[in-house]
């Protein structure tokens, strides 16, 4: 028996036809349409990892800039 995968759900969830003819062999007509939505979702990937990297940038050079603040501070309290 094959297993069942969550995507299998999602799939047969989202539309029972087409879930019955990807189990059966049936090949899609809709190749464009398909090239497109994979086009679609790399691009979406690209954009959320991106926006992850930026975050973390950000928070690094927050904790940068505290640090270098804090030293500053400490310099000028203890030399002044």
């Amino acid at each position: 028996m094959k297993p069942i995968r969550a995507s299998d759900i999602g799939s047969y969830l989202y539309c029972r036809r087409a879930w019955w003819y990807r189990l059966i062999g049936q090949e899609s007509i809709n190749h464009a349409e398909m090239a497109a939505g994979t086009d679609l979702h790399r691009q979406h990937g690209r954009q959320v990892l991106t926006a992850g990297l930026m975050r973390t940038l950000g928070f690094v050079l927050l904790l940068l800039a505290c640090v270098m603040l804090t030293a500053f501070g400490l310099l000028n309290f203890l030399g002044g």
